[in-house]
C-alpha cells in the first residue's frame, strides 16, 4: 500500500522545485544531519539520472558508521520518471543496499500545489519490500520534508 507523506512549506513551488531538482538544491537538504550530500549527476527529464552520494560528516556519525562497518560514503541513484515543473515530480530510487536482497527499484512521486501559506507538498512513496525497510524509507523521506520545511522558514 502506498505511503502518503504531506507538508506544507512556506515557498512558492517554482522555489521547492529548483531546490529539488538542481545540484545546489538538493545538497542543501537532502542529508540528515551529520551527513553531506555531493550531486555528481542530474539529468531532469523522464529517464534521466540523479546520482549523488551521501556522506558521513559529524564526528558522531563518523564514529557510528566505522563503529558498525559501514562505509562513509554511499553513492546513490535514482531514475526520473515524471518532470511536469513545478507541479509534478516522480522517480524510481535503485534499492541495491539491502543485505540478503536482491536489487529492486522503488517509486516515489511529488506532487507541489501552492496554497495560502506556500506549498503543499504531497509525497506518494511505494512501499519497499517489508514493513521494517518501508518505515525506515518513510522516516527518511519524512527527514527530508523536515528539512526543506526548515531550510525554506530560514531563507
Amino acid at each position: 500500500m502506498t505511503e502518503i507523506i504531506e507538508r506544507v512549506v512556506a515557498a512558492t513551488p517554482e522555489r521547492v522545485w529548483q531546490l529539488w531538482t538542481t545540484p545546489e538544491g538538493i545538497s542543501r537538504w537532502w542529508a540528515p544531519e551529520g551527513f553531506r550530500t555531493d550531486v555528481t549527476q542530474l539529468d531532469l527529464r523522464p529517464g534521466g539520472d540523479l546520482v549523488y552520494t551521501m556522506t558521513a560528516v559529524a564526528p558522531e556519525q563518523v564514529a557510528f558508521m566505522q563503529q558498525h562497518g559501514m562505509p562513509l560514503a554511499t553513492e546513490s541513484r535514482k531514475v526520473f520518471t515524471e518532470i511536469d515543473e513545478p507541479a509534478r515530480l516522480g522517480y524510481r530510487s535503485v534499492i541495491d543496499f539491502v543485505p540478503d536482497h536482491e536489487p529492486y527499484e522503488q517509486l516515489t512521486e511529488i506532487e507541489l500545489a501552492p496554497v495560502e501559506d506556500g506549498t503543499r507538498i504531497v509525497m506518494r512513496v511505494e512501499p519497499m519490500h517489508d514493513e521494517e525497510w518501508t518505515g525506515r524509507l518513510v522516516a527518511g523521506r519524512t527527514n527530508e520534508l523536515d528539512n526543506l520545511a526548515r531550510l525554506v522558514a530560514a531563507e
